[in-house]
């Protein structure tokens, strides 16, 4: 198994409890394709380097987490399709 990061970018227009069932379903989804959640950094709101959907600002989760290198695709193609994450970026992390 390989460690990875995904970074997640959740709309800053929706509630606490919106955003806490989207983190929650980032987690589920890496556990369903066979990832071991690590633990979660909230980095809080900030500004965006640019408007993305007309929004300026967004919430930043980085998710750290051990999985197949095969599952990492099937992620990927959730995350595209999940409301209010408006960017995502799953890095693999070096052993060193």
């Amino acid at each position: 198994m390989n460690k990875y990061e995904l970074a997640v970018v959740v709309n800053a227009q929706i509630d606490d409890e919106a955003r806490a069932a989207v983190v929650a379903n980032c987690k589920s989804l890496v556990e369903r394709f066979g990832g071991v959640v690590g633990e979660t950094d909230d980095w809080g709101k900030k500004k965006l380097a640019y408007p993305i959907k007309k929004m300026d600002e967004g919430f930043y989760y980085f998710i750290h987490f051990e999985a197949e290198g095969s599952a990492i695709a099937e992620i990927e193609s959730r995350m595209r399709i999940m409301d209010n994450v408006i960017r995502y970026l799953c890095v693999k992390q070096d052993e060193a």
